[in-house]
């Protein structure tokens, strides 16, 4: 076997091989300030973006180089001496290659948890319009131009949407795939799954609908709001609030359709900026019904299905399934109590606006 060397290390030898050099001859492990110098080095190459695949290759082909000159190899006398200094080493790479994927995982942790925080705090800027200054700014970050115009759809379930659901992660995906991730933003907000898009991105809140009911199952009650295309950043905050209460006034009017539209609702908004004057409607023509025999509900209901069917007698009986009869019944019970006919152009139109009225208020399980 060759002789020790007893020659000093380079000045620019490598920290890890310089590691090595000493742990060759002394047949210790690796100290606390080497362990904390590759933790670092593990953590800077996730910082710059390395893979830590490349990261380990590098300093295992540093030792592979470094093996044959370390002072522990040329300077053993027998095979047990080399294979000694051999499992020293080998157990040092070991320890260094745990050291730098431990640095460089708790570093991307950090950096993710730092992004969806920073995400989080931008989504939340987003939709309440706070520092309206800097949205378009950050807003870049995520692909969104608030310049533009925008539009917002939220989708509530019967179960709220978490940032931690795998049915909020999963429509998120759906939607990046399907369109680019530069162009759909998918958020939770106050239980709430919301979805940020171009106005003119064809097919989106279809699409945002249809992902949210398969991840919600067939079982599941749920609906999505769609607000109207808003511009600017302070846009995004009047098209969420629209989405958010076409999904309040869907639930009142317990609407069928899961896709509700700001826009084919307007004439339920424009009912209720007089509420008082609409409850004082609803009270004037309804409030007789409520001494009918079993209350007012099943003959609004009645009244409901009447005027929704086109004023069809029979199908308004197959929509409630009942007979025709129990339907004319209903309907003169209805005149003889309010004095109004639902079948005359006028008053059944005030009828109707006091039914609708009825919804929008919860009438008559409350007071209008």
């Amino acid at each position: 076997m060759a002789k020790q060397s007893t020659r000093p290390a380079p000045a620019d030898t490598p920290e890890f091989v310089r590691a090595l050099r000493e742990i060759s001859l002394a047949g210790r492990a690796l100290s606390i300030q080497e362990r904390h110098a590759l933790h670092d080095a593990g953590a800077t190459a996730a910082e710059d973006g390395l893979p830590l695949r490349n990261l380990i290759t590098g300093h295992l082909e540093e030792m592979w180089r470094s093996w044959a000159s370390l002072p522990g190899v040329t300077g053993a006398r027998t095979t047990d001496d080399l294979k000694r200094v051999g499992e020293n080493v080998i157990r040092a790479a070991e320890d260094a290659v745990g050291e730098l994927t431990k640095g460089y995982e708790e570093t991307q942790r950090w950096t993710v948890r730092r992004e969806e925080s920073l995400r989080r705090e931008f989504i939340d800027d987003l939709l309440t319009g706070h520092d309206v200054g800097h949205l378009a700014e950050r807003a870049e970050r995520y692909g969104l131009r608030l310049a533009g115009t925008n539009v917002v759809a939220a989708a509530c379930s019967s179960k709220p949407f978490l940032d931690s659901d795998a049915a909020s992660a999963n429509v998120q995906s759906a939607m990046s795939l399907r369109f680019s991730s530069r162009q759909v933003l998918v958020a939770t907000r106050e239980g709430l799954l919301v979805c940020v898009v171009p106005h003119d991105l064809a097919g989106a809140p279809e699409e945002f609908a249809r992902r949210v009911g398969e991840v919600v199952g067939r079982g599941a009650q749920w609906r999505v709001g769609l607000g109207q295309p808003q511009s600017g950043p302070g846009g995004t905050v009047r098209s969420f609030e629209q989405a958010r209460n076409a999904l309040e006034l869907a639930d009142r009017l317990d609407l069928a359709d899961r896709l509700v539209k700001a826009a084919d609702l307007l004439v339920y908004q424009v009912l209720l900026r007089d509420s008082a004057a609409l409850g004082e409607l609803v009270t004037a023509v309804l409030e007789p019904l409520r001494q009918a025999r079993g209350g007012a509900e099943r003959l609004v209901d009645t009244l409901t299905a009447y005027f929704a069917s086109g004023r069809v007698t029979t199908a308004t009986a197959q929509s409630l399934g009942i007979g025709v009869r129990t339907v004319t019944y209903r309907l003169d019970r209805v005149r003889e109590l309010t004095g109004y006919r639902a079948d005359d152009p006028a008053q059944g139109f005030t009828l109707q606006v006091a039914v609708l009225g009825a919804r929008l208020l919860g009438w008559p399980n409350s007071a209008p």
